[in-house]
Order: C-alpha cells, then structure tokens, then sequence
C-alpha cells in the first residue's frame, strides 16, 4: 500500500462557539451508546451466502462481510459503529448539510410530472437543530461529528469533507483542532458550475473539500490527468519532423543536483550528466537527443507528446462537471455530487478491500463508486428517500455484491423511553403510552390491556417500542373490543379500531383487515413516526401519524412456477401534493420500486428479486414469475417501495407438490 508521510507543525488557535463548553467550563463529549443495528433487508444474496449467514448467526460465529446501508441519525450511527469499527476505516468522505435549500429535498416525477417532495419531519427537525441556533448550533453538531470520525479511522486512513464556501473557514478550524492542524494535507477547489451571475457579487461557482490524514502515514495513489492544452503548447515546443510529433527538452545535466551524478566527456561535451554513458548512448541511437545549435553546448532529452504520462493532480479541480438534467446519474437528489468527483477521491485515498464511510450519503454516490472500484462501503443518512434512492442505485449497478439494510430500531426507541419515562417498567409504559394518545390526540382509558384511548369514537391500541404489532396481537385487541363493547364507562360504542404501532409484521396489514371485517370492526393500522423521538419536533407539533398503505397481489400457480402480479396498490395521501394527485391516472403510478423474497424464513426481507422504474423506462414492471425446485411450503413476501420512499408489504403462503406437477 503506498504510504507517504510529514512532521508536524504548530498547531493554531482554538474556535470558540456557543455549546462548546458547558457552565463550568467543561466540553460536552460526544454521545457513545453501543445500539446495536437491526437487518432489515439484505440485497443480492444468494440462497447458500444466505443460508450460510444463518448458520454462522446460529453458531453465535461472525458472518461474511456485508456492505450496509443504513437509515438513522449519525449521531447514533457513528457511536454504534464505534465498537466494532474505531481504528478501521481507511477512507471517509461526507458532503453534510450547509445551508443550500436543497439539503432534503428530492425531485419525484409522477406521468412525466415533476414536483420537489419537501423534507420530512423528522428531516426538517434535523435542518433546525442543524443550524436552529445559526452557525453555533451547525459548529457544534460538526464537532461531535468529527471528534467520532477521527477516532473511527485507521491511523492511515484520511478525511474528506465537502463543504460550501459559506461555511467552509470555520469548518477548517474545527478539522485543525480534531486532526492537528500539521495534519491538514489540502484544501481542494470543485468548479462545480461554468458561471452565472449573483448580485452584487462575483459569482459563486465552488465548493472546497477539505482533506486530513490522521496519522503520519497514510495511502496515496499517483493519479495523473491529461496535460492543459496551454501547458503542452507552452513546453513541448519543437517538433520532430521524422516523428511527426512535439516534444519537450529535458535535461541531461546533472549540475545542482544533489547526490552527484556521472562525469565523462561525450562528442565533445565534458560535463556532470544525470545518466551513465551507456544509457546516453541509447538516447543517440534512437534520435532521442536533441543538440543546441552553439558548439559544446550540453544535448538534452526528447521527451514527446504521446509519452507524456499527466500532470500530478493539483488542488483545483475544474475538469469534473456537476450533474446536469441530462445525465444518466440523475437521481432528482438537489445535493447529488458526480461519480468522476467520488471515484477521484476513493482511487486516490484507498485501496481495493480497504472500507470506505459515508455518514452523510444523500443519494448513494459515495457507495454506488467504492463498489464499483471493490472497496467496501458503509453509507448511513437520515432521509428514508435517501436510502431508497441509495439502495435502487445500487442495484443497477453491475457485480453488486451482498449488502445489507440496517437501522437502529427498537433499541434507539428504547434508549429513548428509559431516558424520557424513568427506569421503573410499569411507570415507564404508562408514561409512554400516555405520551403517545395525547400526540395522536386520543383520550386514555382504564380498565383494559389492550386498548389504551379513545379518539372521535375509535378506540386506539398503542405499540410497545421493542416489537411490532402482529397478528396475535391484533388478535387479542379484536377479542378484547368485543367483549368492551357496550360494557362500562369508557366501553366502545362503534366498531372502530385504530392500532398504532412503530413497526408491523410483515403479513399484518392484509391478514388484520381480514380478520377484522369478519368481526364487523373497522381496522385502521397507523405508524408511529419516529419524528415521536425528538423533542423539538414533539414541542413545535410536528407529528403526523399515517396509515398504512394496502397492497393487493394476485398469484397463479402452475405446479412448481408461481406468477405474481401487483393487482392495487392504495397510499395515504397527506404527503402528496394536490396537483400532483390530479396527474395520477393508474395506482402503479405510485411504485417506484418493489420486490420479492420468495422463501422468507422468517428472519429479513431477502430481495432476491425487484424491478423498479428508471428516468429511461418509467414503464413498471408490474409481474414476475419464480420456479421452486424442491417441493415444499414456502413464504413469499412482497415489498413495494412508493415514490416517496415509504414501504410496504404482503406475505403469500405458497405450497409446491412437485416440480413440474
């Protein structure tokens, strides 16, 4: 691995903001609690890597390595990454908010219709706690960012951080003080525009990328680009007639050099000549010298155009374009950066197999080049569009190897009711489901164990945080509601039912409905939004709750050959643009991207198969078909993820006899 290094330097005076230091003059740590992640989805996993992760994870042994994408606030990510990963990384870069507009918004297209999809809740929460206290707030959540940084990376490893010039002096003071200030290798210019006018100002067209090392060695790549027209014209300034071709004079002089070089006489010319005679010699036979026109004068060296190797990289970068509306990168991700500019960075400051960071992914590009150059990857973001966006890049790109789609789930959930409800478990439940009624404005009841409020004559059912709802559960709601019905003070007087949970079983939404029109009750199941989890946006009244999307597949069989194809698919609408509705002529208008796992063992979503829409093929693909080869007793689980990047699923039992039965 090519490692180079430097000595150190004095280091320069420390920034001040507000927040860094507490009343009595201590410096907050950054947040470290070990959560552990929880699998979601794996991609692109064969049925033996499959079936061997589930045997390494039932020998309590470690699994072959899986690229992860994970959904969660970095705050979190970065201190549950710590455990298993500080002193390990070989590559950071991140590309964090700073102040644009654009920093969680996306461009959807519905029919051809373009319309921005604004920032969630909890992404806006994210933007105001960002910069709600302006540059001080931003510093801060910089700092506790990058103090985990350093730490995660290996002692050769190296930091890359892109930031806008708005932003960017401030910043360089925080990385000296995390880093070193000796330990600042550059800062890089991106043109990222051509030019265009602002007012009253010269125009602003760049962004600056930061770049560290940690320790006193650390991984450097000679990359070399083609030569500046202007820099060929300049130096290769005689032209060879017999070649053809321009070439530059070098010089064959060693004179000024320290460490010597070889002193003879050739043709006439006695000097101190950088190579021995032999090789001088060479040079002559192959009309390689080109002699001056003053007698004695000292030859120098033919060096032409086409073996001219590139210029060393330089600090500004000028050569790699924005992307364009045009392009066939285009994600609709207001933020997104050019592959060119990532596969520079991770070419340079890495090697194949090192592992490569990304905390702040946006639309994918960082994980989408370090698997194209067989680096492996860890790419988190809190937007839910944002690893939508991520994953479906992922999967168009040629090789992906296994990954896998993580979140902190439950146990973020958890450190969160211990932290806001106490410790004793009785008080705590209580608190918290008190907490939840009263944000989904619903009145508490006594006297029952599974329904737990009352809102305009529904009564509501709150989820613990650690386990989604199933169907026992709903079991058990149904059973209790009807037995309250008509019975005392805060009995039910209509059959309706609303179950709030944080997450669902995956065959829950179709199979409750179910079971619950035969019962004659009205079943509505609702999401917990985890925007419940931040303060801020539980005081400024931010929480929305949302129902469920339904999913109707139709399935045909054939003895071993099994057909599915999406018959309906129905969202909610609150966070759907009005104009945007209007423009929706079919429900399949609605899936960007959905699934099949077509032998689900009751562990993970397992996306064995998928088909999704393109800015080339906005046609979906509506139908698929799997054949078993072994007979058996399968479950199928469908996945379909919508254009805002929420996601839904249906099981299927399927049964197979035999093959070709």
């Amino acid at each position: 691995m090519p490692l180079v290094s430097a000595k150190r330097i004095l280091p320069v005076p420390e920034l001040i903001w507000e927040g860094k230091y507490d009343n009595s003059g201590r410096r907050p740590a950054p947040l470290r609690v070990a959560l552990p992640f929880q699998t979601v989805e794996t991609v692109n996993e064969s049925a033996q890597e499959r079936q061997k992760s589930l045997d390494f994870f039932a020998a309590e042994r470690p699994a072959d390595w899986r690229n992860r994408l994970i959904w969660g606030d970095n705050k979190y990510v970065l201190s549950a990454l710590f455990d298993e990963f500080a002193g390990r990384v070989d590559l950071i870069y991140i590309d964090p908010p700073f102040a644009t507009g654009q920093d969680f918004s996306f461009r959807a297209q519905v029919d051809g219709k373009d319309f921005i999809k604004e920032p969630s809740v909890i992404e806006q929460k994210a933007y105001r706690d960002t910069w709600g206290r302006g540059l001080d707030s931003y510093l801060q959540m910089m700092y506790e960012r990058l103090t985990l940084m350093y730490e995660l990376l290996s002692e050769t490893g190296c930091l890359y951080l892109h930031i806008g010039p708005n932003v960017s002096p401030q910043i360089r003071l925080i990385c000296d003080e995390v880093f070193g200030s000796d330990h600042f290798l550059n800062e890089i210019i991106w043109r990222r525009a051509f030019g265009h006018g602002d007012s009253g100002r010269y125009g602003s067209i760049h962004d600056a990328i930061l770049f560290y090392r940690k320790g006193d060695t650390w991984t450097w790549n000679d990359l070399r680009q083609p030569a500046d027209k202007d820099y060929i014209d300049t130096f290769f300034d005689q032209f060879d007639e017999e070649r053809g071709e321009r070439y530059q004079r070098l010089s064959l002089s060693a004179g000024g050099l320290s460490g010597g070089g070889y002193e003879y006489e050739y043709k006439g010319v006695t000097t101190l000549w950088r190579c021995p005679i032999e090789t001088l010699r060479k040079h002559d036979a192959e009309g390689r010298l080109h002699w001056p026109q003053k007698k004695g004068g000292v030859p120098r060296l033919k060096k032409y155009e086409s073996e001219h190797e590139g210029m060393p990289l330089q600090d500004i970068w000028s050569d790699i374009s924005k992307i364009h509306n045009q392009s066939s990168e285009l994600t609709g991700y207001g933020t997104q950066k050019p592959e060119a500019l990532l596969q520079r960075i991770i070419e340079v400051s890495s090697n194949e197999g090192d592992l490569v960071l990304d905390c702040f992914v946006g639309s994918g590009t960082t994980a989408v080049v370090a698997e194209k150059l067989g680096r492996r990857w860890i790419a988190a973001d809190l937007g839910r569009f944002a690893i939508h966006t991520s994953r479906k890049r992922l999967l168009s790109t040629p090789g992906l190897r296994p990954l896998i789609v993580q979140n902190l789930g439950k146990y973020e959930r958890q450190l969160w009711q211990e932290a806001e409800f106490g410790q004793s478990a009785t008080a705590r439940t209580a608190a918290y489901r008190a907490f939840i009624l009263d944000l989904y404005h619903a009145s508490p009841v006594s006297g029952y164990s599974w329904l737990h409020g009352l809102k305009q004559s529904r009564m509501v059912h709150v989820g613990t945080v650690d386990a989604p709802v199933t169907t026992g559960d709903v079991k058990q709601i149904v059973a209790e509601f009807r037995k309250a019905v008509g019975t005392g003070k805060d009995a039910p007087k209509e059959q309706k039912v609303d179950i709030l949970g944080w997450d669902f079983a995956f065959e829950l939404n179709e199979v409750a409905r179910q079971d619950a029109e035969k019962a004659g009750i009205d079943l509505r199941l609702v999401r917990i939004p985890r925007e419940v989890l931040e303060k801020r946006a539980v005081e400024q009244g931010d929480i929305r709750f949302f129902e469920l999307a339904a999913l109707s597949v139709e399935r045909k069989q054939s003895g071993a050959k099994v057909t599915l194809t999406l018959d309906e698919f129905v969202i909610p609408l609150d966070d759907v643009p009005a104009d945007v509705q209007k423009a929706v002529t079919h429900w399949s208008q609605w899936i960007d991207y959905w699934a099949v796992d077509w032998d689900n063992k009751d562990d993970t979503f397992h996306n064995e198969w998928q088909a999704y829409r393109t800015r080339k093929l906005r046609d979906l693909m509506l139908s698929t078909t799997h054949e078993y080869s072994v007979p058996g007793n399968y479950t199928v689980v469908v996945k379909v993820i919508d254009l805002l990047g929420n996601d839904t699923t249906k099981v299927i039992p399927i049964k197979v006899v035999g093959r070709g039965a």
